[in-house]
């Protein structure tokens, strides 16, 4: 039986490899059309709250994983014993970028490692994480045919499909995101499309892995360049002596020509700091520079210290120092209304004020405590000592923040977000980008 035919009467079992903001939002929907799925994560911890029926990622509730867990829909293992047993697997590990900004690919790399010896004929192979065009073909296709000696495209299908999962979109999930795929030859584009179209709404298949690569790349470079050339026109404004929101909101009155994008402390998540970086790193190596991708990191990753500036510059109309003045940071998530706080803007805000010498604390209801180079730190309980801080500066605008009552107690706030637009009273301690 062909794996289109075991997919559509639901015989299929599947993999996924990697149980975080990408995997398990995955693995619950695979499951939850009727497909035996198999989460697979190193993170004991993590594997074993799964088969709690416990959920940590806010995209999957509870009560959505535990009726999975508990009719054996879904399972969570440490192991890799459970590919053999898989007719699909999906690869969702983190691609970070290494201490030198370059693609640190080494997480898939190990995955793959841990799924050759246990591969067989006839499975599905496709990758989520993100990563630079050609790496599925040159590098994913070349280690799963070394460990079994099987060919790719012959003898097992591969494939490559950009995860679009965006943490606390009400809006879009995973079932209703069209979903990109590029199999290696025509008959890897019909398998993977098949598992995908299960369970989600449209799959659109592109010509080749390398072009889905691309595709993943294109999305987040846009965004990053966008919001790289916004946060310069804040810095334009503040010259100007114009407010930077004001223009871009009216701007965005226009119905053709014009997407509305917003400056901020700086870029966070896993997507659009870190994506753009694949791109120019492979265009490097053949001799060609990305100069909007680069120009958009420069300015984008200038931004906590522009925000320090601002600090600096509000405490100083005070006849303040930064050294030594008490700091409230004001949300580390790197968006509103998440736990995530991947390569978040505030945290490197947080870390420039204090080796300026100020006293920081930050409240974040939704991060109660971050692990930063082996330091934990954590947020303090509540705001009701607000007062005694010298300044509060708003680098997250969760819905949970009551922004009235923050600028009617705070001696000065730092608004990086725009959070206070509808606040009415003590404008004068408010300090915009």
């Amino acid at each position: 039986m062909s794996l289109q035919e075991k997919i559509q009467d639901r015989s299929a079992k599947i993999a996924v490899v990697g149980l975080g903001y990408v995997g398990l939002p995955l693995a619950t929907r695979c499951a939850g059309v009727g497909l035996r799925t198999f989460g697979i994560d190193i993170q004991q911890a993590r594997v074993d709250r799964i088969n709690r029926g416990e959920s940590d990622i806010g995209d999957v509730p509870s009560e959505e994983l535990a009726p999975l867990v508990k009719s054996g829909m879904l399972s969570a293992h440490t192991t890799f014993d459970v590919i053999g047993e898989a007719d699909a697997v999906a690869i969702c590990v983190p691609t970070p970028l290494s201490k030198t900004r370059d693609p640190d690919n080494s997480y898939i790399i190990a995955a793959l490692d841990m799924i050759g010896p246990h591969m067989k004929a006839g499975q599905l192979f496709v990758l989520e994480s993100t990563t630079y065009p050609g790496f599925t073909r040159e590098v994913m296709a070349e280690l799963l045919e070394k460990a079994k000696g099987l060919k790719a495209g012959v003898d097992f299908h591969i494939a490559f499909s950009p995860e679009r999962i965006d943490p606390g979109n009400e809006r879009y999930g995973v079932k209703n995101t069209t979903k990109i795929v590029g199999g290696l030859t025509a008959e890897c584009g019909k398998a993977v499309q098949a598992m995908y179209s299960a369970f989600i709404d449209n799959v659109k298949i592109v010509s080749s892995p390398d072009t889905a690569e691309m595709v993943k790349l294109l999305e987040n470079t846009f965004r990053a360049v966008n919001i790289g050339l916004v946060n310069e026109v804040a810095m334009m404004c503040r010259k100007l002596g114009l407010n930077v929101f004001e223009v871009i909101e009216a701007a965005a009155t226009k119905p053709f020509g014009f997407m509305p994008f917003y400056p901020g402390p700086g870029l966070g998540g896993h997507c659009i700091p870190i994506d753009p970086l694949y791109l120019s790193w492979k265009l490097k190596s053949m001799n060609y520079q990305a100069r909007f991708i680069e120009l958009a990191d420069a300015i984008n990753t200038a931004m906590p210290a522009h925000v320090v500036g601002r600090v600096q510059d509000a405490l100083n109309d005070q006849s303040r120092a930064l050294k030594g003045a008490k700091v409230l940071v004001l949300g580390v998530a790197y968006k509103r209304d998440i736990d995530d706080f991947r390569e978040s803007p505030a945290i490197l805000v947080i870390d420039l004020m204090e080796k300026k010498g100020a006293k920081v604390d930050y409240y974040d209801p939704h991060v109660p405590s971050f692990r930063e180079d082996g330091h934990v730190r954590s947020s303090i309980a509540d705001l009701s000592k607000l007062a005694d801080y010298d300044v509060a500066v708003i680098t997250t605008d969760h819905r949970a923040f009551d922004f009235q009552d923050i600028v009617e107690r705070a001696k000065l706030v730092v608004d990086t977000r725009n959070a206070t637009k509808n606040v009415a009273t003590h404008r004068e301690r408010i300090y915009g980008l």
